[in-house]
Protein backbone atom coordinates (compact mmCIF):
# COMPACT_ATOMS: atom_id res chain seq x y z
CA UNK A 1 0.00 0.00 0.00
CA UNK A 2 3.22 2.06 0.29
CA UNK A 3 3.03 2.57 -3.45
CA UNK A 4 -0.23 3.83 -3.61
CA UNK A 5 -0.27 7.47 -3.25
CA UNK A 6 -4.14 9.21 -2.83
CA UNK A 7 -4.47 12.97 -3.72
CA UNK A 8 -4.95 14.97 -0.20
CA UNK A 9 -8.20 16.49 0.52
CA UNK A 10 -9.31 19.63 -0.43
CA UNK A 11 -11.60 22.40 1.32
CA UNK A 12 -12.62 24.19 -2.13
CA UNK A 13 -12.32 22.89 -5.47
CA UNK A 14 -13.62 19.14 -5.12
CA UNK A 15 -15.33 19.07 -8.19
CA UNK A 16 -12.88 20.49 -10.92
CA UNK A 17 -11.95 18.34 -13.50
CA UNK A 18 -8.47 18.27 -12.58
CA UNK A 19 -9.21 16.62 -8.93
CA UNK A 20 -11.40 14.25 -10.41
CA UNK A 21 -8.99 13.23 -12.40
CA UNK A 22 -6.33 12.84 -10.02
CA UNK A 23 -8.42 10.96 -7.90
CA UNK A 24 -9.62 8.81 -10.43
CA UNK A 25 -6.42 7.79 -11.36
CA UNK A 26 -5.52 7.21 -8.05
CA UNK A 27 -8.44 4.55 -7.32
CA UNK A 28 -7.31 2.83 -10.54
CA UNK A 29 -3.85 2.10 -9.10
CA UNK A 30 -5.75 1.42 -5.69
CA UNK A 31 -7.45 -1.49 -7.45
CA UNK A 32 -4.43 -2.54 -9.83
CA UNK A 33 -2.20 -3.09 -6.66
CA UNK A 34 -5.13 -4.90 -5.05
CA UNK A 35 -5.26 -7.03 -7.61
CA UNK A 36 -1.57 -7.32 -7.68
CA UNK A 37 -2.09 -9.79 -4.80
CA UNK A 38 -3.49 -12.94 -5.40
CA UNK A 39 -5.35 -13.52 -2.05
CA UNK A 40 -7.50 -10.47 -2.39
CA UNK A 41 -7.82 -11.34 -6.93
CA UNK A 42 -8.80 -14.26 -6.06
CA UNK A 43 -11.67 -13.36 -2.74
CA UNK A 44 -15.10 -13.35 -3.66
CA UNK A 45 -15.63 -9.97 -2.08
CA UNK A 46 -13.23 -8.28 -4.59
CA UNK A 47 -14.68 -9.76 -7.33
CA UNK A 48 -18.22 -9.10 -6.57
CA UNK A 49 -17.39 -5.48 -6.25
CA UNK A 50 -17.26 -5.40 -9.75
CA UNK A 51 -20.03 -7.02 -11.19
CA UNK A 52 -22.68 -7.43 -7.79
CA UNK A 53 -24.34 -3.77 -9.01
CA UNK A 54 -24.74 -5.29 -12.47
CA UNK A 55 -26.37 -8.36 -11.11
CA UNK A 56 -28.76 -6.70 -8.89
CA UNK A 57 -29.93 -4.06 -11.56
CA UNK A 58 -30.24 -6.94 -13.83
CA UNK A 59 -32.22 -9.15 -11.83
CA UNK A 60 -34.89 -6.35 -10.61
CA UNK A 61 -34.90 -5.60 -14.72
CA UNK A 62 -35.54 -9.24 -14.98
CA UNK A 63 -38.63 -8.77 -12.46
CA UNK A 64 -40.13 -6.14 -13.38
CA UNK A 65 -40.07 -7.65 -17.53
CA UNK A 66 -38.07 -5.18 -18.72
CA UNK A 67 -36.03 -7.97 -20.37
CA UNK A 68 -34.29 -5.92 -23.03
CA UNK A 69 -32.64 -3.78 -20.75
CA UNK A 70 -31.85 -6.41 -18.11
CA UNK A 71 -30.51 -8.26 -21.24
CA UNK A 72 -27.72 -5.58 -21.19
CA UNK A 73 -27.24 -5.29 -17.82
CA UNK A 74 -26.87 -9.66 -17.58
CA UNK A 75 -24.46 -9.19 -20.41
CA UNK A 76 -22.26 -6.63 -18.66
CA UNK A 77 -21.94 -8.89 -15.66
CA UNK A 78 -21.16 -11.83 -17.90
CA UNK A 79 -18.30 -9.84 -19.63
CA UNK A 80 -16.79 -8.93 -16.14
CA UNK A 81 -16.99 -11.78 -14.45
CA UNK A 82 -15.37 -13.74 -17.71
CA UNK A 83 -12.57 -10.62 -17.44
CA UNK A 84 -11.97 -11.18 -13.81
CA UNK A 85 -11.86 -15.48 -14.19
CA UNK A 86 -14.98 -15.66 -11.68
CA UNK A 87 -16.56 -18.38 -13.69
CA UNK A 88 -16.25 -21.04 -11.44
CA UNK A 89 -18.44 -18.67 -8.94
CA UNK A 90 -22.32 -19.54 -8.30
CA UNK A 91 -22.63 -15.92 -9.52
CA UNK A 92 -21.63 -17.22 -13.04
CA UNK A 93 -24.54 -19.67 -13.20
CA UNK A 94 -26.99 -16.96 -12.29
CA UNK A 95 -25.48 -14.40 -14.94
CA UNK A 96 -26.13 -17.21 -17.28
CA UNK A 97 -29.78 -18.11 -16.06
CA UNK A 98 -30.47 -14.85 -16.53
CA UNK A 99 -28.94 -14.15 -19.72
CA UNK A 100 -31.18 -17.20 -20.56
CA UNK A 101 -34.24 -15.98 -19.87
CA UNK A 102 -34.19 -12.75 -21.11
CA UNK A 103 -33.12 -13.74 -24.14
CA UNK A 104 -36.00 -16.81 -24.27
CA UNK A 105 -38.09 -13.81 -23.48
CA UNK A 106 -36.91 -11.84 -26.63
CA UNK A 107 -37.07 -15.05 -28.83
CA UNK A 108 -33.62 -15.14 -29.28
CA UNK A 109 -34.15 -18.76 -29.01
CA UNK A 110 -30.44 -20.02 -30.12
CA UNK A 111 -28.64 -17.35 -27.91
CA UNK A 112 -31.01 -19.03 -24.94
CA UNK A 113 -29.82 -22.13 -25.90
CA UNK A 114 -26.23 -21.46 -25.90
CA UNK A 115 -26.19 -20.40 -22.51
CA UNK A 116 -27.97 -23.56 -21.10
CA UNK A 117 -25.93 -25.40 -23.13
CA UNK A 118 -22.33 -23.47 -21.09
CA UNK A 119 -24.09 -23.69 -17.45
CA UNK A 120 -24.61 -27.72 -18.23
CA UNK A 121 -20.98 -27.97 -19.08
CA UNK A 122 -20.45 -26.19 -16.01
CA UNK A 123 -22.66 -28.12 -14.08
CA UNK A 124 -20.93 -31.17 -15.72
CA UNK A 125 -19.72 -32.89 -12.67
CA UNK A 126 -22.61 -32.20 -10.40
CA UNK A 127 -25.82 -33.72 -9.89
CA UNK A 128 -27.04 -31.40 -6.71
CA UNK A 129 -27.04 -28.25 -7.66
CA UNK A 130 -30.49 -26.22 -7.57
CA UNK A 131 -30.54 -25.04 -10.69
CA UNK A 132 -29.18 -27.85 -12.70
CA UNK A 133 -32.75 -28.83 -12.82
CA UNK A 134 -33.79 -25.44 -13.77
CA UNK A 135 -30.95 -25.41 -16.77
CA UNK A 136 -31.70 -28.86 -17.74
CA UNK A 137 -35.44 -28.34 -18.41
CA UNK A 138 -34.91 -25.06 -20.52
CA UNK A 139 -32.48 -26.92 -22.48
CA UNK A 140 -34.65 -29.80 -23.48
CA UNK A 141 -37.34 -26.78 -24.10
CA UNK A 142 -34.77 -24.97 -26.12
CA UNK A 143 -33.02 -27.99 -27.68
CA UNK A 144 -36.84 -28.78 -29.07
CA UNK A 145 -37.87 -25.17 -29.84
CA UNK A 146 -34.57 -24.75 -32.54
CA UNK A 147 -34.13 -27.94 -33.43
CA UNK A 148 -31.28 -29.23 -31.58
CA UNK A 149 -30.74 -32.60 -30.03
CA UNK A 150 -32.09 -32.91 -26.55
CA UNK A 151 -31.74 -36.56 -26.11
CA UNK A 152 -28.67 -36.29 -23.62
CA UNK A 153 -30.50 -33.62 -21.46
CA UNK A 154 -33.35 -35.76 -21.20
CA UNK A 155 -31.55 -38.88 -20.34
CA UNK A 156 -29.63 -36.85 -17.37
CA UNK A 157 -32.67 -35.43 -16.76
CA UNK A 158 -34.52 -38.61 -16.39
CA UNK A 159 -31.52 -39.94 -14.16
CA UNK A 160 -31.87 -36.72 -11.73
CA UNK A 161 -35.55 -38.04 -11.17
CA UNK A 162 -34.81 -41.95 -10.77
CA UNK A 163 -31.77 -41.04 -8.23
CA UNK A 164 -34.53 -39.22 -6.20
CA UNK A 165 -34.85 -36.01 -7.45
CA UNK A 166 -38.70 -34.27 -6.14
CA UNK A 167 -41.52 -35.80 -8.52
CA UNK A 168 -42.91 -32.01 -8.23
CA UNK A 169 -41.61 -29.85 -10.76
CA UNK A 170 -38.64 -27.78 -9.94
CA UNK A 171 -38.53 -24.16 -10.43
CA UNK A 172 -38.68 -22.63 -13.66
CA UNK A 173 -34.94 -20.56 -14.49
CA UNK A 174 -36.69 -17.73 -14.26
CA UNK A 175 -38.55 -18.34 -10.71
CA UNK A 176 -34.93 -19.00 -9.40
CA UNK A 177 -34.04 -15.78 -10.43
CA UNK A 178 -37.09 -14.24 -8.83
CA UNK A 179 -36.14 -15.81 -5.58
CA UNK A 180 -32.30 -15.30 -5.27
CA UNK A 181 -31.01 -13.06 -2.64
CA UNK A 182 -27.88 -11.14 -4.36
CA UNK A 183 -26.95 -9.45 -0.75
Amino acid sequence: MAGVAFPRKRLRRNFAAETIAKRSRAFEQFLSHLHSIAEIRRSPEFLEFFFLPDLRAAQRLTCTGMYREALAAWANAYRLQDRLGACASGRFLLTLAGLAVCHQELDQLGEAHGCCEQALQLLAAQDSHPLLGPFLQAHVHLAWKVGKDKRQSEARLQDLQDAGLPLQQPPTLKECLIKEALD
